[in-house]
């Protein structure tokens, strides 16, 4: 065999039959005799590439490849790298590099220090010493990706490997689910059964490992109140359930206040805690106590407060929820929604988001990238299946877009809420949605300038922040010129017809909405 020939032996037995990229000279071996039964999902940038890669990732459940050109292709791309990684997302990015014999010489288009450019934002990195440890690498490298704390490996492949002997790759299996000690669970129980008033915080990572079901029984039976953890990549509980309360702002002041009333708080498949803005005070008041189970050892070392249990999480909800007691405390009070505003003119996002939750198809996945309307979309549009939410966890622009165009070529019905911002970090991502005739609506709330910026500044005391404003963007021109069928409104009377012929789409919908006054969190 050749190297590229077990290379791609070990794609087909890890599921890594479509590919996402954008190629380049140092992949051109790689891809010669490219297989019948691969596919190709061209990008037009590297880090829509990744995106998209994501989406698709996120969606099957398997980690998916993305093929990168070297030091410059890697470097477009790393920003979309950092998001996989904080949202622990298995990613396998494969990047040419220059001819062995050359690289002594820095020769055009080579990688200095290739296995150090991604970290620390990948779980993995290498460029094998030898061509015949390529296919090997790519095996490991996948079986880390897979490995929780999911996320993105890297792997760095000079171009004259790929017509190298190698040997086959033996298949192997990593069981990587695993339980915490039965005594670490029974004290979260302990504490859960004698709690006076006991919240659960739910993260992504209740998302990521299929425990909806598992978390909604453990709650139930304890009778206690739901937050969704700050700043989450995806969401944790059915919000249209009446234990649910929120979502926990990303201030470590409001997060202490607003849990002052629980004497045992659980955290599961979140850090403890994710903040943006900086305050004063204790993370918890005193006298509660603080539980924290995850799969992450570097989480559960960070944690600012609490006992960490480290286990996957659905095997560890599973666990605990046989072990508590029905609990005989009353169950939290309901949270109340407040109806969404009726349209008027200039439309207001919050009216634009109210719309959209009753015309939506009840099965499309949300994807969500708009930092100045988030509150009023979580206010809005309730999250209430499994995988049904995505969003950036890090707060890196530009991963919204291609992340739902990934979720829709694997086949999904997928709504991207995004800001006129955030779009244009990835606009392109347009053209491969077009290209592969994704099921896919964008809906634009469009403020015409960095809003969440301005809300920031408004926060702490800047009252006007330069470079933030952004007249006279014409996306429906830009999206059309992709392949992509775009329309505006400007009036309220306009919105439900245009949203609802948006979403027959593909379609995106630009909608000019007036800007905030007042200040995030």
């Amino acid at each position: 065999m050749s190297v590229r020939e077990s290379f791609f032996e070990v794609c087909r037995t890890a599921g890594m039959t479509t590919w996402f990229g954008n190629p380049g000279s140092t992949e051109l071996r790689m891809l010669r005799d490219w297989p019948d039964d691969f596919d190709y999902v061209l990008a037009l940038q590297e880090a829509s590439a990744v995106g998209a890669a994501a989406g698709y990732a996120v969606a099957t459940g398997r980690a998916a490849l993305v093929s990168l050109h070297s030091a410059g292709g890697v470097g477009h791309a790393l920003g979309a790298v950092f998001n996989a990684y904080r949202d622990r997302v298995p990613l396998v990015v494969v990047a040419g590099q220059q001819t062995r014999a050359m690289l002594p010489t820095r020769p055009f288009l080579s990688a200095d220090e290739p296995a150090a450019f991604p970290r620390p934002y990948v779980k993995w990195s290498h460029q094998p010493e030898r061509a015949a440890a390529v296919p090997t690498a790519l095996a490991e490298a996948h079986r880390v990706a897979m490995t929780p704390p999911r996320g993105p490996v890297f792997l760095s492949v000079p171009e004259d490997d790929w017509e190298a002997p190698a040997d086959p790759v033996p298949r192997r299996a990593v069981r990587a689910a695993f339980t915490a000690g039965p005594e670490a669970l029974r004290e979260i129980a302990e504490a859960l059964d004698a709690a006076r008033a006991p919240a659960i915080v739910a993260g992504p990572g209740i998302d990521e490992d299929g425990a909806w079901a598992a978390t909604v029984v453990l709650a139930e039976t304890v009778r206690a109140v739901v937050w969704a953890a700050p700043m989450p990549s995806r969401a944790a509980f059915p919000e249209d359930h009446p234990l649910f309360a929120g979502y926990l702002p990303p201030v470590r002041s409001a997060v202490a206040g607003l849990l002052a009333g629980n004497d045992v708080v659980l955290v599961i498949g979140a850090p403890v805690f994710t903040y943006h803005v900086h305050s004063e005070g204790p993370f918890l008041v005193d006298g509660a106590r603080l539980f924290h189970m995850d799969c992450d050892p570097a989480a559960a070392a960070w944690a600012a407060a609490g006992t960490s249990v480290l286990t996957t999480v659905r095997a560890g909800v599973e666990e605990l929820a046989r072990l508590v007691k029905p609990g005989a405390r009353p169950d939290p009070p309901v949270r109340a929604r407040t109806p969404a505003p009726p349209l008027t003119d200039p439309l207001g996002a919050d009216a634009v988001l109210g719309v959209l939750d009753r015309l939506r198809p009840p099965d499309a996945v949300l994807v969500e990238e708009a930092p100045s309307h988030k509150d009023a979309f979580h206010e809005r549009i309730p999250v209430t299946r499994p995988n049904g939410y995505l969003t950036t966890g890090s707060g890196a622009l530009g991963w919204g877009l291609p992340v739902a165009v990934g979720r829709a070529i694997a086949g999904e019905r997928v709504i991207c809420v995004v800001g006129d911002g955030s779009s244009l970090y990835s606009i392109q991502a347009l053209w491969t949605a077009a290209r592969r005739r994704a099921p896919l609506t964008v809906v634009v709330l469009n403020n015409r300038r960095y809003e969440a910026v301005s809300a920031l500044g408004r926060r702490i005391g800047i009252p006007a922040v330069p470079g933030v404003d952004l007249p006279e963007l014409d996306l429906v021109s830009l999206a059309r010129g992709f392949g992509f069928p775009a329309e505006r409104v400007t009036r309220a009377a306009e919105l439900p017809a245009a949203l609802d012929r948006a979403l027959d789409g593909p379609c995106l919908l630009d909608v000019a909405v007036s800007a905030g006054a007042g200040s995030l969190y």
